[in-house]
């Protein structure tokens, strides 16, 4: 069995399709030769018939209106020694006793006594290990005086011809049988061969990928293995952006550290006790500090969407997200409204779509007076929109609430990286977010767009 698991497809296969082509070959070279054998007996056996049809014909009367049969027969076999071809009559009654010239000084008893209308056919032995096929066939004679005369014609055949051309036909077949099983299973490899060469150019195109030749699986392969090469790429796309959201974050990271770094250096090199502005200084630069690290590591843990990734319900997430908005904006009694269909859903990582949505709507319980609306459509992209009843924000603080650190309202408290954070995410997707006037609410309309494929 380990044997067998450690056979390539291309030897299953051919394994496989030897062993059928084996077994039908087998069973048909089986099944002819059964076949051939038994139409030679039945052929043999309607020869014996004639041969017992041709004795009644040749047979004569003598002066008191018995059965006689002639010196020589018309078939040249029976008078010929040792022709192979033999033939006894014996009347019960009368005593008669006749055998062919072909049977002349040889002891044969292949005849049988049987039912005169009936006959009887077996196989025999006869002296010098000579193998027959009798055939004994009953007759009633009348004779003269109306007596009814029982007479047994027997006839019997040399079965070595027919041994012989069974052998022969069976050398044939199972040469002409072997060389077809040959000849198939030499086709069926170079099939086998020529339909798994996909395969093995998929395996070629990855070591590539692996030794650094090529990015990607490029070309054209059957229909079966454009899901595997499009997941293969969609892996490797999402790793390789993945890979580079970590450099670009850990750049950004020691770059945004640098400033903040260097007056906590300076701080910590002054002789003098600190003072209370130096304080608020070193306040200043450990929230900075911490909005940094807190934004670089969001924008890391994005995943990104892959085509393995299984299919999310929206509903389910949204609703569970405002349920707990709601625990924390208790004292605004916000009124939510989700107009979302059942069948909404999404494939991409579960954590990226709480993050984004959970930013957004975080946004419109911080900055809605009470009322917030949730829909969602999905067409060439999957589209959702959240909406409230606040102040808004105007089209020349849009470019400036998307970055790192800004806040539309500075009364309201946060760090203000959390629609950074979004639009990390949503690059990642390759999504766009646009920011408008809700006009149903009045407020904020923040309508997220993720495509379905990239």
């Amino acid at each position: 069995m380990g044997l067998i698991r450690r056979l390539s497809i291309h030897q299953r296969l051919l394994l496989a399709a030897s062993l059928v082509l084996t077994a039908f070959f087998g069973f048909t070279g089986l099944a002819l030769d059964n076949a051939f054998r038994s139409a030679t007996e039945e052929a043999l056996e309607a020869r014996l018939f004639s041969s017992v049809y041709a004795l009644l014909a040749a047979a004569e009367e003598d002066a008191e209106g018995r059965l006689t049969m002639p010196d020589a027969l018309t078939d040249p076999r029976f008078n010929r020694p040792d022709s192979g071809l033999y033939a006894l009559v014996s009347g019960s009654e009368s005593g008669y006793r006749w055998r062919s010239g072909s049977a002349l000084g040889r002891n044969l008893s292949f005849s049988r006594t049987v039912v005169p209308g009936e006959s009887r056919i077996e196989k025999a032995m006869l002296p010098g290990d000579e193998a027959v096929m009798s055939l004994s066939f009953g007759v009633v004679w009348e004779d003269f005086q109306g007596r009814e005369l029982i007479y047994t014609l027997a006839v019997a055949e040399d079965l070595k011809p027919l041994f012989d051309q069974v052998s022969t036909f069976r050398n044939r077949l199972f040469f002409w049988l072997g060389g077809a099983a040959l000849l198939l299973l030499l086709v069926q490899g170079l099939v086998l061969r020529w339909g798994l060469a996909p395969l093995r150019d998929v395996a070629d195109a990855v070591t590539d990928i692996e030794s650094g030749h090529t990015s990607q699986l490029h070309g054209d392969y059957p229909k079966e293995l454009t899901p595997l090469t499009s997941n293969i790429n969609s892996l490797i796309h999402h790793a390789s952006a993945r890979q580079q959201r970590y450099r670009d974050s850990l750049g950004d990271l020691a770059h945004s550290l640098k400033t903040p770094l260097a007056i906590l250096q300076g701080l910590a090199d002054q002789s003098e006790p600190i003072e209370d502005q130096e304080q608020r200084l070193l306040s200043e630069q450990v929230v900075r500090m911490n909005q940094i690290v807190g934004h670089q590591l969001q924008r890391a843990a994005a995943s990104g969407r892959t085509s393995l990734s299984s299919a999310l319900p929206v509903k389910p997430i949204v609703q569970r997200i405002a349920n707990t908005l709601q625990k924390v904006y208790a004292d605004k009694n916000i009124a939510w409204r989700f107009e979302l269909p059942e069948s909404l859903s999404y494939q991409g990582d579960e954590a990226d779509l709480m993050e984004m949505l959970g930013n957004l709507m975080e946004n419109a319980c911080k900055y809605g007076r009470g009322k917030i609306r949730i829909s969602g459509m999905a067409e060439s992209d999957l589209i959702l929109k959240i909406e409230d009843d606040g102040p808004g924000i105007s089209n020349d603080q849009v470019s400036d609430v998307l970055q790192r650190g800004h806040r539309a309202d500075q009364r309201t408290p946060g760090q203000g990286i959390g629609l950074a954070v979004v639009m990390d995410i949503v690059n990642a997707y390759k999504g766009n977010l646009s920011i408008g006037r809700s006009d149903r609410l009045g407020g904020t309309e923040m309508t997220l767009s993720l495509p379905f494929k990239y």
